[in-house]
Protein backbone atom coordinates (compact mmCIF):
# COMPACT_ATOMS: atom_id res chain seq x y z
CA UNK A 1 0.00 0.00 0.00
CA UNK A 2 1.22 3.53 -0.61
CA UNK A 3 1.32 4.35 3.07
CA UNK A 4 4.88 3.97 4.33
CA UNK A 5 6.96 5.81 6.86
CA UNK A 6 9.01 8.38 4.93
CA UNK A 7 12.69 7.60 4.69
CA UNK A 8 15.29 9.52 6.65
CA UNK A 9 15.93 13.10 5.62
CA UNK A 10 19.56 12.07 5.08
CA UNK A 11 18.42 10.29 1.93
CA UNK A 12 19.33 12.41 -1.12
CA UNK A 13 16.42 14.40 -2.47
CA UNK A 14 17.24 14.37 -6.17
CA UNK A 15 18.72 11.50 -8.09
CA UNK A 16 17.58 11.95 -11.67
CA UNK A 17 21.12 11.51 -12.87
CA UNK A 18 22.15 13.84 -10.01
CA UNK A 19 21.12 16.70 -12.31
CA UNK A 20 20.91 20.06 -10.65
CA UNK A 21 19.87 23.38 -12.12
CA UNK A 22 22.80 25.80 -11.88
CA UNK A 23 22.13 29.08 -10.18
CA UNK A 24 22.64 32.26 -12.22
CA UNK A 25 26.16 33.67 -12.18
CA UNK A 26 26.47 36.20 -9.40
CA UNK A 27 28.88 39.06 -8.86
CA UNK A 28 29.66 41.09 -5.79
CA UNK A 29 27.45 43.87 -7.13
CA UNK A 30 24.60 41.55 -8.16
CA UNK A 31 23.42 39.31 -5.32
CA UNK A 32 21.06 36.48 -6.18
CA UNK A 33 17.63 36.91 -4.69
CA UNK A 34 15.55 34.10 -3.20
CA UNK A 35 13.07 34.58 -6.03
CA UNK A 36 15.80 34.06 -8.65
CA UNK A 37 17.11 30.94 -6.95
CA UNK A 38 13.58 29.57 -6.71
CA UNK A 39 12.95 30.24 -10.42
CA UNK A 40 16.17 28.44 -11.33
CA UNK A 41 15.12 25.34 -9.40
CA UNK A 42 11.57 25.25 -10.78
CA UNK A 43 12.35 23.34 -14.02
CA UNK A 44 14.04 20.61 -11.98
CA UNK A 45 11.11 20.38 -9.60
CA UNK A 46 8.75 20.04 -12.54
CA UNK A 47 10.87 17.28 -14.07
CA UNK A 48 10.98 15.40 -10.78
CA UNK A 49 7.22 15.74 -10.26
CA UNK A 50 6.57 14.54 -13.80
CA UNK A 51 8.90 11.56 -13.34
CA UNK A 52 7.11 10.60 -10.12
CA UNK A 53 3.67 10.81 -11.70
CA UNK A 54 4.71 8.81 -14.75
CA UNK A 55 6.26 6.14 -12.53
CA UNK A 56 3.24 6.07 -10.23
CA UNK A 57 0.91 5.60 -13.19
CA UNK A 58 2.95 2.66 -14.48
CA UNK A 59 3.19 1.09 -11.03
CA UNK A 60 -0.52 1.50 -10.28
CA UNK A 61 -1.52 0.06 -13.65
CA UNK A 62 0.80 -2.94 -13.21
CA UNK A 63 0.24 -3.59 -9.50
CA UNK A 64 -2.83 -1.63 -8.46
CA UNK A 65 -3.17 -0.75 -4.79
CA UNK A 66 -0.24 -3.03 -3.96
CA UNK A 67 2.28 -0.59 -5.44
CA UNK A 68 4.36 0.94 -2.67
CA UNK A 69 5.97 4.36 -2.49
CA UNK A 70 9.33 2.59 -2.67
CA UNK A 71 8.34 0.89 -5.92
CA UNK A 72 7.14 4.20 -7.35
CA UNK A 73 10.47 5.78 -6.40
CA UNK A 74 12.43 2.90 -7.93
CA UNK A 75 10.38 3.13 -11.13
CA UNK A 76 11.11 6.87 -11.31
CA UNK A 77 14.79 6.40 -10.51
CA UNK A 78 14.70 8.76 -7.53
CA UNK A 79 15.00 8.49 -3.75
CA UNK A 80 11.92 7.41 -1.83
CA UNK A 81 12.20 10.48 0.39
CA UNK A 82 11.74 12.63 -2.69
CA UNK A 83 8.38 11.01 -3.44
CA UNK A 84 7.17 11.96 0.03
CA UNK A 85 8.39 15.52 -0.36
CA UNK A 86 6.23 15.95 -3.44
CA UNK A 87 3.32 13.67 -2.49
CA UNK A 88 3.07 13.02 1.27
CA UNK A 89 0.28 10.42 0.96
CA UNK A 90 -1.27 7.96 -1.46
CA UNK A 91 -4.31 10.18 -1.80
CA UNK A 92 -2.17 13.19 -2.72
CA UNK A 93 -0.51 11.11 -5.42
CA UNK A 94 -3.85 9.85 -6.76
CA UNK A 95 -5.31 13.36 -6.76
CA UNK A 96 -2.38 14.64 -8.82
CA UNK A 97 -2.68 11.74 -11.26
CA UNK A 98 -6.43 12.27 -11.59
CA UNK A 99 -6.04 15.98 -12.24
CA UNK A 100 -3.39 15.29 -14.85
CA UNK A 101 -5.58 12.67 -16.54
CA UNK A 102 -8.63 14.95 -16.64
CA UNK A 103 -6.64 17.86 -18.04
CA UNK A 104 -5.00 15.67 -20.67
CA UNK A 105 -8.25 13.94 -21.70
CA UNK A 106 -10.11 17.25 -21.83
CA UNK A 107 -7.49 18.84 -24.07
CA UNK A 108 -7.44 15.82 -26.38
CA UNK A 109 -11.25 15.68 -26.65
CA UNK A 110 -11.37 19.39 -27.45
CA UNK A 111 -8.70 19.01 -30.14
CA UNK A 112 -10.56 16.03 -31.62
CA UNK A 113 -13.69 18.15 -32.29
CA UNK A 114 -15.88 15.14 -31.62
CA UNK A 115 -19.12 17.11 -31.94
CA UNK A 116 -18.27 18.55 -35.36
CA UNK A 117 -18.19 15.26 -37.26
CA UNK A 118 -20.69 12.41 -37.82
CA UNK A 119 -21.46 10.53 -34.60
CA UNK A 120 -19.60 7.33 -35.41
CA UNK A 121 -16.49 9.30 -36.40
CA UNK A 122 -16.89 11.36 -33.24
CA UNK A 123 -16.91 8.18 -31.15
CA UNK A 124 -13.76 6.93 -32.89
CA UNK A 125 -12.05 10.26 -32.18
CA UNK A 126 -13.20 10.15 -28.55
CA UNK A 127 -11.82 6.65 -28.17
CA UNK A 128 -8.51 7.77 -29.65
CA UNK A 129 -8.34 10.70 -27.22
CA UNK A 130 -8.93 8.47 -24.21
CA UNK A 131 -6.54 5.76 -25.38
CA UNK A 132 -3.84 8.38 -25.96
CA UNK A 133 -4.06 9.50 -22.32
CA UNK A 134 -2.83 5.99 -21.53
CA UNK A 135 -1.89 4.94 -18.00
CA UNK A 136 -3.12 8.19 -16.45
CA UNK A 137 -6.61 7.53 -17.75
CA UNK A 138 -6.57 3.90 -16.62
CA UNK A 139 -5.60 4.94 -13.08
CA UNK A 140 -8.25 7.66 -13.05
CA UNK A 141 -11.03 5.30 -14.07
CA UNK A 142 -9.94 2.22 -12.13
CA UNK A 143 -9.19 4.02 -8.87
CA UNK A 144 -12.41 6.04 -9.15
CA UNK A 145 -10.70 9.17 -7.93
CA UNK A 146 -11.64 12.64 -9.09
CA UNK A 147 -9.71 15.82 -8.33
CA UNK A 148 -12.95 17.75 -8.41
CA UNK A 149 -16.39 16.37 -9.29
CA UNK A 150 -17.46 19.48 -11.17
CA UNK A 151 -14.22 19.58 -13.12
CA UNK A 152 -14.45 15.90 -14.01
CA UNK A 153 -18.07 16.13 -15.10
CA UNK A 154 -17.56 19.38 -17.01
CA UNK A 155 -14.29 18.62 -18.76
CA UNK A 156 -14.45 14.85 -19.37
CA UNK A 157 -18.00 13.53 -19.07
CA UNK A 158 -19.82 16.54 -20.55
CA UNK A 159 -18.33 16.42 -24.07
CA UNK A 160 -18.98 12.67 -24.23
CA UNK A 161 -22.55 13.18 -23.01
CA UNK A 162 -23.12 15.82 -25.70
CA UNK A 163 -21.81 13.43 -28.34
CA UNK A 164 -24.24 10.74 -27.18
CA UNK A 165 -27.14 13.21 -27.16
CA UNK A 166 -26.22 14.30 -30.67
CA UNK A 167 -26.36 10.68 -31.79
CA UNK A 168 -29.72 10.14 -30.16
CA UNK A 169 -31.22 13.22 -31.81
CA UNK A 170 -29.97 12.14 -35.22
CA UNK A 171 -31.37 8.67 -34.77
CA UNK A 172 -27.96 7.02 -35.01
CA UNK A 173 -27.87 5.94 -31.36
CA UNK A 174 -30.52 3.98 -29.49
CA UNK A 175 -32.69 6.07 -27.20
CA UNK A 176 -33.76 3.41 -24.70
CA UNK A 177 -30.73 3.89 -22.45
CA UNK A 178 -29.75 6.93 -20.33
CA UNK A 179 -27.02 9.08 -21.81
CA UNK A 180 -24.92 8.66 -18.68
CA UNK A 181 -24.98 4.89 -19.15
CA UNK A 182 -23.66 5.26 -22.68
CA UNK A 183 -20.83 7.55 -21.58
CA UNK A 184 -19.87 5.35 -18.64
CA UNK A 185 -19.97 2.29 -20.87
CA UNK A 186 -17.57 3.90 -23.34
CA UNK A 187 -15.16 4.89 -20.59
CA UNK A 188 -15.37 1.43 -19.02
CA UNK A 189 -14.78 -0.30 -22.34
CA UNK A 190 -11.67 1.77 -23.02
CA UNK A 191 -10.24 0.93 -19.60
CA UNK A 192 -11.09 -2.77 -19.92
CA UNK A 193 -9.39 -3.08 -23.28
CA UNK A 194 -6.31 -1.12 -22.18
CA UNK A 195 -5.88 -3.55 -19.28
CA UNK A 196 -6.66 -6.69 -21.25
CA UNK A 197 -4.24 -9.25 -22.65
CA UNK A 198 -3.11 -9.86 -25.29
CA UNK A 199 -2.53 -6.29 -26.37
CA UNK A 200 -2.87 -4.93 -29.88
CA UNK A 201 -1.28 -2.04 -31.67
CA UNK A 202 -2.72 1.38 -30.93
CA UNK A 203 -4.65 1.76 -34.19
CA UNK A 204 -6.10 -1.74 -33.93
CA UNK A 205 -7.07 -1.08 -30.32
CA UNK A 206 -8.86 2.15 -31.21
CA UNK A 207 -10.68 0.52 -34.13
CA UNK A 208 -11.74 -2.47 -32.04
CA UNK A 209 -13.09 -0.36 -29.17
CA UNK A 210 -14.96 2.00 -31.48
CA UNK A 211 -16.46 -0.82 -33.50
CA UNK A 212 -17.53 -2.81 -30.45
CA UNK A 213 -19.11 0.22 -28.81
CA UNK A 214 -20.86 1.54 -31.91
CA UNK A 215 -22.31 -1.88 -32.73
CA UNK A 216 -23.83 -2.02 -29.25
CA UNK A 217 -25.36 1.47 -29.20
CA UNK A 218 -26.53 1.70 -32.82
CA UNK A 219 -30.25 2.41 -33.12
CA UNK A 220 -32.33 -0.61 -34.03
CA UNK A 221 -32.72 -0.83 -37.78
CA UNK A 222 -30.03 1.78 -38.47
CA UNK A 223 -27.84 0.97 -41.42
CA UNK A 224 -24.13 0.45 -40.97
CA UNK A 225 -21.71 2.53 -43.01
Amino acid sequence: MLYETPASRNEPEYSLGETRVPEPQRTSSQPVSRETRGAARQPLRERVATAILEAAARALVDQGAHASMGEVAAEAGIARATVYRYFPSRQALLDALAELAVNDASARLASARIEQVPVEEGITRAVRALVDVGDYFVVLARERVKPDTDQFDTRLAAPLNRLMEQGRRSGAIRDDLPTSWLTESLVGLVVTVLLASPTMGQEDTIAAIASLFVDGIRARGAETN
